[in-house]
């Protein structure tokens, strides 16, 4: 199978009060197309870091990160911004919707500035598809954690991505929204045929891609399938 995402040896090191922080100490892997990979380990093992290399929103110290076979690390800030809107849906803990947009403009936003026609009614389509069909002119103060999450997931789906990158998406959710919204994840990822990678602590979650790997001190201490 092709792959969709390579890191080569990959280092992150930022700067502390005390000196340089190695975050992330020469990780080397790859990910299929189509392919699920969770990342676990405990808090402070580099797992979100790692994602971050991945979607480019954090720039590699050392080693390469290449991605649909473009090079991230030899990209600019524009060109890592462009690269992201057309090929990439990004899912935080944190839903990041805009609070004076409506729902509907919230999941439109990216369509727009990527030029897309028929924004409004393909975001219109995509809540559909995630249940919020009615609640499109809602603002995100007028809308549950759950319901603000299933609209972040729409906005990340609504370009059609190939990778889907999602961080801890259901850390500020009950368990009952928690399972929903992991359901429609892994549905939005089957039904636009795009390459998912998950970071979470929950045992559970991880159990449900292709492949785990965890992370331990910055580096991959495991590589099971689950």
């Amino acid at each position: 199978m092709e792959d969709v995402l390579n890191l080569r040896d990959t280092r992150l090191t930022l700067a502390g009060n005390a000196g340089p922080v190695e975050i992330l100490r020469g990780i080397t892997l790859s990910v299929q197309r189509g392919e699920s990979l969770g990342l676990i380990g405990p808090s402070g093992s580099g797992k979100s870091s790692l994602l971050m290399l991945m979607g480019g929103l954090e720039r590699a110290s050392a080693g390469q990160v290449t991605a649909l076979g473009q090079d991230l690390t030899a990209m600019n800030e524009d060109q890592l911004a462009r690269f992201r809107r057309g090929n990439m849906g990004i899912v935080f803990q944190s839903f990041h919707l805009i609070p004076t947009m409506t729902a509907l403009e919230n999941v439109a936003l990216p369509l727009e500035l990527a030029g897309i026609e028929g924004a409004f009614d393909r975001a219109a389509e995509e809540l559909a598809a995630v249940g919020l069909a009615a609640r499109g002119g809602h603002y995100p103060a007028e809308l549950s954690g759950g319901e603000q999450q299933r609209v972040a997931l729409a906005r990340a789906a609504a370009p059609r991505p190939a990778l889907f990158l999602a961080d801890e998406p259901t850390g500020n959710l009950d368990a009952a929204n928690g399972a929903a919204i992991m359901d429609l994840l892994f549905d939005l990822r089957d039904r636009h045929g795009a390459t998912l990678i998950l970071v979470t602590h929950a045992p559970e979650l991880a159990e449900r891609c292709d492949r785990v790997i965890r992370l331990a001190d910055g580096r991959i201490e495991t590589g099971i399938t689950a």
